[in-house]
């Protein structure tokens, strides 16, 4: 069952602000991974693995990009994370951080870390905001999330959820379609959540489109619990992040769902916005 909520109505952020996720939709059991690979029985445990994908396309500005940075490195070292990390079952997660563009183009900036307190917590903030920004061409989500599986599989850390955080401003313009990797990490028990940044007028000089939310909700994200939390002010950037990353780690959904997949039509649930969209425009606009 997958949730979606726009940060502009996010009523969970005060509350787990205060520290109290009570009030918050409990998490569904079936998103424990089932099975663990036999290399990482033995692994230590954490209680979440998260990989955190992060757009660096050239449809972002430098501002967005520094935002986004410091947005990721503050709600990691925020009292409210710490809380939230503080009260599970391990008091830990194991982290990695990549920035993606192109279907070729991913770099990880932090590898696996586990974030068990501050001391952990700031070491991680630290190094993701001394990395030099970066920008590069194209969209590929897919390719974000083909690269994010393996990774998984390298982390030396086994946890009890595997999620995926993508934050991007566009649709996937480049590799293969977006539906068929997301398909394949929901195969695998990965979950897929999304960030998507709507900061801007589309206009027909970027890739950018309306509905994005729309667009994140039924094409990219995927798996038991997943959901959009939009940014749709600049102001509300650095806030929107921390409560996604807030509702990842306490392995909740949001208090207010807009409305859940299970209870609309078949109909209703064909997609809103066409999951080839971003290929589409590129086509129409480049021929290639």
């Amino acid at each position: 069952m997958r949730w979606y909520v726009s940060i502009g109505a996010v009523l969970v952020a005060g509350a787990l602000a205060g520290g109290d996720v009570a009030g918050i939709a409990a998490p569904n059991p079936q998103s424990r991974l089932s099975h663990q690979s036999a290399a990482k029985d033995d692994a230590p445990l954490v209680d979440v693995e998260l990989v955190l994908a992060v757009d660096v396309s050239y449809s972002m500005d430098m501002d967005e990009l520094a935002i986004q940075r410091e947005g990721y490195a503050q709600a990691i070292v925020s009292k409210e994370f710490l809380q939230a990390l503080k009260a599970l079952p391990n008091g830990k997660i194991s982290v990695t951080y990549f920035e993606w563009a192109a279907s070729s183009d991913q770099k990880i900036i932090i590898p696996w870390r586990v974030i068990d307190g501050p001391e952990t917590a700031d070491a991680v903030a630290e190094e993701i905001l001394k990395t030099p920004i970066r920008r590069a061409s194209r969209t590929s989500i897919s390719g974000a999330i083909y690269f994010a599986m393996p990774l998984f599989d390298e982390n030396p850390y086994r946890g009890l959820r595997r999620v995926i955080d993508i934050s991007g401003d566009g649709p996937n313009n480049n590799g293969s379609p977006v539906t068929g990797a997301r398909d394949i990490a929901l195969s695998k028990g990965i979950t897929i959540n999304g960030l998507p940044i709507m900061v801007k007028e589309p206009s027909y000089s970027t890739m950018d489109i309306e509905n994005l939310d729309f667009y994140y909700e039924d094409c990219v994200i995927g798996g038991p619990g997943s959901f959009v939390v939009s940014i749709k002010d600049r102001d509300k950037f650095k806030e929107a992040i921390r409560t996604k990353l807030l509702l990842e780690v306490a392995g909740r959904t949001p208090e207010r769902p807009v409305v859940p997949v299970a209870e609309k039509s078949v109909v209703e649930r064909e997609p809103r916005v066409s999951c080839l969209i971003g290929e589409k425009i590129w086509q129409d606009r480049w021929g290639r």
